[in-house]
């Protein structure tokens, strides 16, 4: 009898090769943001039936903690995901966030930017359609927003709920709005992910291995010149695999 891997298997191989990975960034500095960011990776797993698969820096391990060590492994795995998810909610956006979201357009990777956050801000309230934020961070190819208020998702999702205070607490009322919120954001996210992966490299890829070796260097990684150029490389060759680059 001829050996044979099975269906099960070509099945959970052509969901591997079909599967995108999103460097999921945003803050994670509070339970709040710690929760919410799992919720939103799981809820973009499952919407789009595996494809989207977040990879969450609260989630990395640590093997070592210096603030250059940490720094240093965020950017690289926002260099090696196919697609990135940038948070930009607040008053004023994560500076961090908004660093990786300049690594990912150095590196020519599609992105989206999302913000739930209602407050405006930044200097384009004069033009129509201005994203809330400082216009520097604005503007960048081969990107998408998205901006949504949240708030008004939630009270959607709550309804007309005439309950007292204990009434609300005891059913979870307020859980299972925000799990509706939750999946409302996803289902804006996923399309749009898969706009931006649609749209074309800007990179020419006779110009990408001169740019992706910068990008071993730029940064001041710790670790030594030739693993920084033979992981770069690395990636480079897996996007161009992918027909991301």
């Amino acid at each position: 009898m001829p050996f044979s891997l099975g269906a099960s298997f070509h099945l959970a191989l052509t969901q591997l090769m079909s599967s995108c990975s999103i460097y999921f960034a945003g803050e994670l500095f509070s339970a709040k943001h710690l929760y919410g960011n799992v919720l939103l990776a799981e809820a973009i797993y499952e919407l789009s039936a595996g494809k989207f698969v977040s990879v969450v820096p609260q989630n990395l391990e640590q093997r070592e903690t210096t603030a250059h060590s940490i720094r240093d492994q965020d950017i690289r795995t926002c260099l090696s995901c196919d697609v990135g998810l940038f948070h930009y909610d607040g008053p004023e956006l994560d500076s961090g966030t908004v660093v990786e979201f300049l690594f990912a357009k150095f590196a020519d990777i599609p992105s989206v930017l999302l913000r739930t956050d209602f407050r405006k801000g930044g200097d384009q309230s004069g033009n129509e359609g201005g994203d809330p934020w400082n216009l520097m961070t604005s503007f960048f190819p081969r990107t998408e927003v998205i901006t949504l208020d949240a708030m008004s998702i939630y009270k959607e999702a709550f309804a007309e709920n005439r309950a007292t205070a204990g009434e609300l607490l005891e059913s979870k009322a307020g859980t299972a709005a925000c799990d509706a919120m939750t999946r409302v954001i996803a289902q804006r996210v996923i399309p749009a992910l898969e706009r931006v992966i649609a749209l074309p490299p800007i990179l020419a890829r006779e110009k990408a291995a001169a740019v992706y070796d910068w990008l071993a260097v730029m940064p001041g990684f710790q670790s030594d010149a030739k693993a920084n150029a033979d992981f770069m490389m690395g990636q480079l060759q897996k996007k161009l695999g992918r027909e991301l680059l």
